[in-house]
């Protein structure tokens, strides 16, 4: 297994280290928001952390669907089949255009959402409005996140992490005009963060879309060499793989936004300290998630250069070093939790309220890790319809159910450890153990089964 290791894991971190970094300057961009609206107003704060939840959930579950365009051109990219790339991205923005119409109607009519928080007339009235500035935002996104997608099947993700980073560097900028206003603009507070984004959203997709235009590299994908109609067939093939991940990445986000939307009636001071250290949680989640998106794509091109063997070998490895990775940054958290908490210079009463969280986001790391490596490492393989199940059964069930049962003390003998926002953490953490645990049993059973199917051609 040594060898192994030592042959795949250079490969998996040259992959995974511009997504890392593109990763993290996009969750820079919640950490920039949650910052800087913490030093405006609580307020403000707890607004960000209930339309913030509703829209990463909406967003999250659509993107989901587009990203299974990503193992499919992985695939035709190992079988070096590069003209039928072009056409597979077209029929994805088509179906974007679609996802969006979905998601523009649903956050420029959130109520529906909001009122499971029960939050204040002024925290609900900040949130619609964040939520409806971002819904100009979404077409776009949209459409760049199918780029995103070519550009990791055909492993070329460090084009879209050095947009990434650019779009960072205009965040901050424009993150301080709008919060607070100047040079003849009213400060918006938290809905600022929202029209930021948009811009910036907007910019991203222009310039990837030249970039994919104009580099000879991108030529072979033949994707602007002609004007495609919808595809119903592909259209349908890419639906079939992309509705489980959609509804897996709804699941696994909502399982953490109706947690938000539930601590909201604890009130604003752990409704805010929840925000804090999910947000570093974010945070951390970008180096097991970065990991196992490179692992998808060679998995996916093994595959596709019908290399049964090689995809299982690549998935063990990488579930290995994720996990080992994850452990090591486990420690780290809980040993450094006060000066990563002063970061966000948070009040007394929200430090407070934050600092008991740390333990269980120290916790569950190693969790973390096991299952979204192994999840990823299916749809390679193109699974993810009984993924989809594992993590209804687990999240909803174990997690969100859980942590409600927990938090609210709805028996009445809950120990007072389990109660509040703690009680909806710990019920998590067990539903991603559960989760992980099914999801390997999968993944083994898939590749051996796959092998069977695959043999190696003797010549």
């Amino acid at each position: 297994m040594l060898h192994k290791l030592k042959r795949d894991i250079p490969r998996l971190v040259a992959l995974a280290g511009p997504l890392l970094i593109g990763q993290l300057a996009v969750i820079a961009f919640g950490v920039m928001d949650t910052a800087m609206v913490a030093r405006y107003s609580t307020e403000d704060l707890a607004a960000l952390a209930i339309s913030g939840s509703i829209f990463i959930s909406i967003y999250v579950g659509l993107t989901g669907v587009v990203s299974a365009l990503a193992p499919i051109a992985g695939q035709l990219f190992g079988a070096k089949r590069f003209n039928e790339i072009g056409e597979e991205v077209r029929q994805g923005w088509w179906l974007s255009i679609v996802l969006t119409a979905v998601g523009m109607l649903i956050l420029l009519n959130p109520q529906v959402f909001l009122s499971i928080a029960q939050a204040t007339p002024a925290v609900e009235a900040k949130a619609v409005l964040y939520l409806q500035i971002l819904a100009w935002g979404l077409p776009a996104s949209m459409a760049m996140r199918v780029l995103v997608a070519f550009h990791n099947a055909v492993s070329r993700p460090a084009v879209i992490t050095w947009l990434q980073i650019a779009g960072l560097g205009l965040k901050i900028p424009l993150n301080a005009w709008l919060i607070y206003g100047g040079l003849g603009v009213g400060e918006m507070g938290g809905p600022g963060c929202a029209l930021a984004t948009v811009i910036i959203n907007w910019t991203w997709f222009i310039a990837a879309a030249c970039i994919v235009y104009n580099d000879r590299f991108y030529q072979q994908f033949q994707v602007y060499k002609q004007w495609s109609w919808p595809d119903l067939h592909k259209i349908g093939t890419i639906l079939k793989l992309g509705l489980p991940i959609g509804f897996s990445y709804l699941i696994e986000v909502t399982s953490f936004a109706f947690m938000a939307l539930f601590i909201a009636r604890l009130g604003n001071a752990p409704l805010a300290g929840h925000q804090i250290v999910a947000n570093l949680g974010t945070v951390l989640y970008m180096l097991p998630l970065s990991l196992s998106i490179a692992t998808s794509t060679l998995v996916a091109q093994s595959i596709g250069a019908d290399r049964p063997k090689l995809a299982q070998e690549i998935g063990w490895s990488s579930l290995i070093f994720n996990t080992s990775l994850c452990v090591l940054v486990g420690l780290l958290v809980w040993i450094f939790r006060y000066p990563l908490l002063e970061l966000y210079s948070p009040s007394a009463e929200v430090q407070e309220a934050a600092i008991t969280l740390f333990l269980f986001i120290a916790f569950y790391q190693i969790f973390d890790a096991l299952q979204v490596t192994s999840a990823f490492i299916l749809r390679g393989y193109r699974v993810a319809f009984l993924p989809m199940w594992i993590y209804a059964i687990s999240l909803w069930g174990v997690g969100l159910g859980g942590g409600y049962l927990l938090g609210f003390n709805v028996t009445g003998n809950v120990p007072e450890i389990f109660q509040g926002a703690q009680g909806f953490w710990f019920a998590n953490s067990l539903s991603l153990a559960l989760a992980a645990a099914l999801l390997i049993v999968l993944f083994r059973s898939t590749a051996k089964k796959f092998e069977r199917e695959h043999p190696p051609v003797v010549t």
